[in-house]
């Protein structure tokens, strides 16, 4: 008989965030929104985010974990339930109100469209902004959450990634739908692959800062800059999204 799944822990007028998710398995990951902080909550988060994107989700023990945040295990355990509903929390405490804001700014882009297609380059910013953002905070975390997104991308917990990918996923198919109206000729496949590169393009840009500073001649200022890196990611992917088929074709714009 197989074991039930691990019942949270509860207080009264308290309900801890919990999750049933294993990282080391291949079931699905939980979607479930994270409740209102704690500030105890919050401490291990920001503890959490620092430990995970300095150590790694493997390297980052508990001990370590508890001794940032100035809590006992105790307190982990009564507030998450386990290291991997951790992990989870701390994914979602920003990628669930970025993803947010990202659709709200394309509702309101296609809202003052009144019905007609989008400009990619606006589908595009529209994209980029709140990501981008998260770099200039260093107060609030922000751009420590940006370098461990990237290790989530290059440790092999695939749990993880697969995590990232359904909360992604949403607003993913959500722009989508305004790149196949923006873009009416571009077959489906070829959009597909040209988002992927577009997404590539970002999450490398987000994670991996400091790389710029290997080529001569540029701003290391630059890499936080979000005004500045908005418009160069632009132009960039933009030129990309539009390029030429196989074949020469060009790409058609919904006028």
């Amino acid at each position: 008989m197989q074991p039930g799944p691990p019942k949270p822990l509860t207080h009264k007028g308290q309900t801890p965030y919990h999750s049933n998710v294993r990282l080391n398995e291949t079931t699905a990951m939980s979607l479930r929104a994270l409740k209102p902080l704690k500030e105890t909550q919050t401490r291990i988060l920001d503890a959490a985010e620092e430990m995970f994107m300095q150590h790694g989700f493997e390297g980052a023990s508990m001990r370590m974990l508890t001794a940032r945040a100035g809590v006992n295990l105790a307190a982990v355990n009564y507030h998450f339930g386990s290291k991997d509903a951790l992990i989870e929390a701390v994914f979602r405490r920003r990628l669930d109100p970025m993803n947010a804001e990202r659709s709200a700014e394309l509702d309101g882009l296609e809202a003052e469209a009144g019905g007609k297609a989008l400009a990619p380059e606006a589908i595009i910013r529209a994209f980029l902004g709140a990501s981008l953002r998260m770099v200039e905070d260093t107060r609030g975390g922000g751009r420590n959450f940006t370098r461990l997104l990237g290790r989530a991308y290059t440790e092999p917990a695939k749990g993880i990634r697969q995590l990232i990918g359904r909360m992604y996923a949403p607003v993913m198919e959500r722009f989508k739908a305004a790149f196949v109206r923006a873009l009416p000729e571009l077959p489906r496949d070829e959009l597909v692959w040209r988002m992927h590169f577009m997404f590539g393009t970002l999450a490398y840009t987000l994670a991996a800062t400091d790389t710029v500073q290997l080529i001569a001649g540029a701003k290391p200022e630059d890499r936080y800059d979000a005004r500045v890196l908005e418009d160069r990611l632009v132009a960039f992917m933009s030129a990309g999204l539009l390029a030429p088929l196989p074949g020469a074709h060009q790409v058609r714009i919904a006028a």
